[in-house]
């Protein structure tokens, strides 16, 4: 019995220090003892607005700019887009730009083949309302040669047939030249010389030359195309060297006006001032 017992004892120390030593010594893996992290609950949704463009200003990688249309993008696009909306922002403004001088050259004279604008007063104290030009104006000094009769020809027509009270008759001198060669013409008081007689008598009413203040007005009449000055006439009568009688309204009836540039021949058209 005493062995038995002896025995049962050497067996459960043996199994205790087998037991225990194991864990001593590192078995192949160490035991997970970690406890689990607990699942992160997210914070509630704000419900304000926020911002969700990018730091650092305004965003210039082309994007939706309609709304801002500020700085120098907005300028050039009309608040469109920062790229290809923008791009015909800026064409669709060029061509109205365009269009704009083009009307304005347009407006004074009936316009010829070359039509660019500029105006000019005839400035007569006893009644011209001034005169205006369609081509480009050239500086006095010019070397552009002088237009002449064989290359260039002149034609005179009146804006209207006829002119109720208060309008201002409007007289067209169209300069068209053949060659292939731009020249230059003097439209100005002293030159392109305007009169206007009464028809029943040829009795003298106006005259641009009457009473000028203006000095020369040069354009340039482009190689096969053509230059149209206007002259507007308010109506009042006047006489040379600034005589009088001046400044009164001339009456109803049928009217001539001749236009005489020097080296060509003198052109002639009628109208009517009407009492109504």
């Amino acid at each position: 019995m005493l062995c038995l017992l002896a025995l049962v004892v050497v067996l459960v120390v043996w199994a205790l220090n087998s037991g225990g030593g194991g864990g001593g010594k590192g078995s192949g893996a160490p035991t997970d003892t970690h406890t689990p992290v607990a699942t992160i609950t997210p914070g509630p949704t704000p419900s304000g607005t926020h911002i969700s463009g990018r730091p650092g200003g305004r965003d210039t990688s082309g994007g939706d700019g309609g709304s801002s249309g500020g700085g120098a993008d907005g300028a050039t696009s009309a608040g469109g887009s920062g790229d290809t909306t923008g791009a015909t922002g800026s064409d669709a403004g060029t061509g109205a730009s365009a269009a704009g001088a083009t009307g304005g050259a347009d407006t004074a004279g009936s316009g010829g083949s070359s039509d660019s604008g500029g105006s000019a007063g005839t400035g007569d104290p006893a009644g011209s309302g001034g005169g205006s030009s369609t081509g480009g104006e050239v500086p006095v000094g010019s070397t552009l040669p002088d237009c002449t009769a064989g290359s260039v020809a002149l034609t005179l027509t009146s804006a209207q047939n006829s002119y109720g009270p208060g309008q201002s008759p409007q007289f067209r001198l169209k300069a068209a030249n053949s060659s292939g060669v731009a020249c230059k013409m003097d439209f100005g008081p002293r030159s392109a010389v305007f009169t206007v007689t009464r028809a029943a008598d040829n009795s003298h009413v106006w005259a641009s030359d009457d009473c000028p203040t203006g000095g020369a007005h040069l354009m340039e009449v482009p190689a096969h195309g053509s230059t149209t000055f206007t002259l507007r006439w308010s109506g009042k009568n006047s006489s040379p060297q600034c005589a009088a009688p001046k400044g009164q309204t001339a009456q109803p009836g049928t009217y001539l006006v001749q236009a005489k540039a020097p080296g060509h021949d003198a052109k002639q058209a009628s109208f009517v001032l009407s009492a109504d």
